[in-house]
């Protein structure tokens, strides 16, 4: 086998290891990269069939990321329902998730009945693609119990939506949202929040108060 034959393989192994990703994102990169490498492998090999099949695939993957990375950050693709903190499919999509939430969550526990409980669930179209749980503290803060993103979703923040739209808190009397205790793999410092203890804490505006004449 010769280094030409090493490239082939390779290529047609990173297309195979793309169609095992859950996360969206990262499967149409993977596989974008297997297509640029099976372009050059077969034409190199002089397979012009080959090469015009990873050309389209290739074409079709940069379409879908273009998409996808343009409106990661667009509040018209993802929007924020708040639920009631009982509601059955919450419920459901904890449950549902229960295994991969405990993963990412390990001291998470979540008691409807207790007061102060606030639900939110970011979804694009009729897809649950995050849940936002919350509760709160004394002195105007908000401690979110659950900051969850479904597995497509992951190369993704759609909690950001929650948390950019400041006035689902301020207009609760919040002026602070500390994150979740021992979350694994936060990545708040990407939103404005800053480490304190141990933890991410976000700063909320005053609420914009509008005097009537």
């Amino acid at each position: 086998m010769n280094w030409l034959d090493l490239v082939g393989w390779a290529g047609s192994a990173v297309l195979v290891w793309s169609l095992l990703q859950s996360r969206v994102l990262r499967l149409r990169a993977l596989n974008l990269v297997g297509c640029v490498v099976l372009i050059g492998y077969n034409a190199a090999i002089e397979v012009w069939p080959m090469v015009g099949l990873n050309i389209v695939l290739a074409v079709i993957n940069i379409w879908y990321l273009r998409g996808m990375l343009a409106t990661r950050h667009d509040e018209k693709t993802y929007q924020v329902v708040e639920v009631g903190v009982g509601d059955q499919f919450l419920a459901h999509t904890l449950r549902v998730h229960g295994t991969d939430i405990a993963r990412f969550n390990p001291d998470f526990h979540w008691d409807p009945d207790a007061p102060g409980r606030s639900a939110f669930l970011v979804v694009t179209a009729d897809e649950v693609v995050g849940v936002v749980l919350s509760h709160a503290e004394s002195r105007g803060v908000a401690q979110i119990d659950l900051d969850y993103v479904t597995p497509k979703f992951r190369d993704f923040t759609p909690g950001e939506f929650v948390y950019r739209r400041s006035r689902l808190f301020t207009e609760r009397g919040f002026h602070r949202v500390v994150s979740p205790p021992g979350m694994v793999a936060p990545y708040y410092h990407r939103l404005g929040f800053r480490p304190e203890g141990g933890a991410y804490v976000l700063d909320l505006p005053a609420p914009v108060t509008t005097d009537s004449a």
